[in-house]
């Protein structure tokens, strides 16, 4: 199985959809919702308020033609010494099989290239975190204490943020 990274295009709104729908457990943990029909598409532009455009990455780890992963990254969010990731999600076909590392490696090697930050951060949603933590664990990150409520709809949560250093 070879697999390649690269970023997704507009034309790939149909293929992020396929896998946000693949792994329903997910948004409904996340938004209390199944996938809706414009995940994707709000997925490949959405960005925080005030955050430009142009620091977003959409990053698609690809088998053949198949979208097996995608991460949502903001390059200098919520500051310059920082990278984000929003969503970082392995279709539901292929769990398990270390695809989300082998994303989230590349994720790294992306920050490392085209910033100086010295963090990458994310935040957990208390719904998900008995699935998320262990994930981000493995790959170095740590609770940094702050907790932030989350709201989505009528779901009403909190989003624990977390963080590793870019190096190593």
């Amino acid at each position: 199985m070879t697999h390649s990274v690269r970023d997704l295009q507009p034309d790939d709104v149909d293929a992020l959809q396929e896998l946000l729908e693949s792994f329903p457990a997910y948004a409904e943990r996340i938004t209390g919702y199944p996938p809706g029909p414009a995940d994707a598409l709000s997925a490949l532009i959405s960005v925080p308020p005030g955050f430009d455009p142009a620091g977003k990455r959409s990053i698609g780890l690809w088998d053949d033609e198949e979208l097996v992963a995608f991460a949502d990254v903001l390059l200098g969010y919520p500051d310059p010494e920082t990278a984000y990731i929003g969503l970082l999600i392995v279709h539901g076909a292929h769990q398990g099989k270390g695809l989300g590392r082998r994303l989230h490696d590349a994720v790294l090697d992306r920050v490392r290239q085209e910033t100086g930050a010295s963090r990458i951060r994310l935040g957990i949603v208390e719904r998900n975190a008995d699935w998320a933590a262990p994930f981000w664990t493995t790959l170095g990150y740590e609770p940094t204490g702050e907790t932030k409520p989350y709201r989505y709809d009528k779901l009403e949560s909190t989003v624990t943020m977390w963080e590793r250093p870019t190096a190593g």
